[in-house]
């Protein structure tokens, strides 16, 4: 993921060759599109991945029965997969793409900005009737600054602070009285004290996670509205500043990738985990043993009463303009992304959480989950996405991923002073993407 934006580099010359090539630019041949005189028929084909492929996969029967003239086709073909093949195909005009994908929602700018014409726009084919049921950070994400749709929300991942309720109770450490970021580390020192346990789990050299949540529910990220370089900013270094203090306690645990995430949760090496609403399925996979011994938190805020909301993750759904059966392809959007039902089999079946609001006010929102503790955890998460701000991810999101990783790693690990460490990541990104840096 770290190297994601090099692909780039290479995309000229691949469509070099590509250009050279022939065959068919979308999946429905030529059938016909369904959108001059008649209800949408022929054959589409969705990419995606693991348990969001599922996800369309189980939509597939309650679509068609709303639409019966349209054959859907889900391809799991793996994340890595997705994006390298539709950034050659997009770099070659649509050769060899489906007509529905799949793209992370921190990756949706960077395709826009290099393939603004490739990508359809929802907007003109009706999208815009459904904006008003999606929070405002769902919407930023998937519109350009015109505020038109070129993509369609589908999950969010607002973010929570998982906990072992088991490892709290040894220590004598109640969760409702972490408010603040101040008591969160106060909450940990205790911890480790009495049960030896360290706080969190954080990659330092190759993912800054903690850093782009405590960014967000601040408002900020690395870059600011207009596109600005902002890592400089007063939000940024207080988020490194309570980073830093919770490496100086030696509350945190340096974990190598997800596995170790994984493990330092499963094996009870960390008292809590912040991370989104979609760890929650990987804990109650990963530890089915640890049944009620694991609850839901709120981020804690940076002053008392300030916002502790925030997003890390999620996804939405593009369709190439390539397509040859558009119509039915806008038709499986829509209806995957604004209609209730395939909403709750993802969630209820494959763990993913919707950002269609009107889901929310399903009786499943409000159900106890005896595995954390008969805490209302989806009611929790559902309730902060109305709060969460906006974050402007721009086309060079993954280089300032990077860079920032390695800040993390030159703060934490080498000492570096925070205001130097970061006015350093500024130059850097300022000299690999060409943009300003704010004052």
């Amino acid at each position: 993921m770290k190297n994601w934006w090099k692909m780039f580099l290479v995309v000229g010359l691949v469509a070099g060759v590509l250009a050279a090539c022939s065959g068919n630019s979308g999946s429905g041949g030529d059938e016909s599109s369904g959108d001059e005189g008649g209800e949408p028929s022929g054959e589409i084909t969705v990419w995606g991945w693991n348990v969001a492929a599922e996800s369309m996969e189980l939509a597939v029967d309650g679509f068609k029965e709303q639409y019966p003239d349209v054959e859907v086709k889900v391809e799991d073909i793996g994340r890595l997969d997705v994006y390298e093949k539709l950034t050659v195909g997009l770099a070659s005009g649509g050769n060899g793409l489906p007509d529905v994908v799949m793209v992370e929602s921190d990756r949706l700018a960077n395709y826009y900005d290099q393939f603004p014409d490739a990508l359809t726009n929802l907007s003109e084919l009706g999208y815009d009737d459904h904006k008003d049921k999606f929070g405002e950070y769902k919407q930023s994400v998937t519109q350009n600054a015109d505020g038109e749709f070129f993509a369609a929300p589908w999950d969010v991942g607002p973010t929570g602070v998982f906990y072992r309720t088991d490892v709290f109770e040894e220590a004598g450490v109640n969760p409702e009285d972490i408010k603040t970021w101040d008591d969160y580390i106060e909450a940990g020192k205790t911890i480790k004290e009495k049960t030896g346990t360290q706080m969190v789990p954080i990659d330092i050299a190759k993912d800054d996670a903690l850093y782009r949540m405590m960014l967000n529910q601040q408002g900020a990220y690395y870059y600011d509205e207009e596109g600005n370089i902002d890592v400089t900013s007063e939000e940024s270094k207080k988020a490194f500043e309570v980073i830093q203090q919770l490496e100086n306690e030696e509350l945190v645990l340096n974990n190598d990738g997800w596995n170790g995430v994984v493990s330092a949760t499963v094996n009870g090496e960390v008292a809590t985990v912040p991370f989104g609403v979609w760890y929650s399925g990987t804990i109650k996979d990963q530890a089915p043993d640890q049944d009620g011994q694991w609850g839901v938190f709120q981020l804690p805020a940076f002053e008392e009463g300030g916002n502790r909301a925030a997003n890390l993750g999620g996804s939405d759904l593009v369709i190439p303009s390539s397509t040859d059966n558009q119509g039915a392809a806008y038709a499986f959007v829509e209806y995957f992304t604004t209609e209730v039902d395939p909403q709750m089999k993802a969630l209820k079946e494959k763990g993913i959480f919707p950002s269609l609001s009107s889901t929310y006010e399903e009786e499943f929102f409000t159900q106890e989950s005896e595995y954390f503790s008969n805490q209302q955890i989806y009611k929790l998460f559902s309730e902060e996405v109305a709060d969460i701000p906006v974050a402007n991810y721009t086309a060079d999101y993954a280089r300032a991923f990077d860079t920032m990783s390695d800040t993390q790693a030159s703060i934490l690990l080498d000492g570096t002073k925070i205001e130097d460490a970061l006015q350093n990541a500024a130059e850097k990104l300022k000299s690999e993407t060409g943009r300003e840096v704010t004052e």
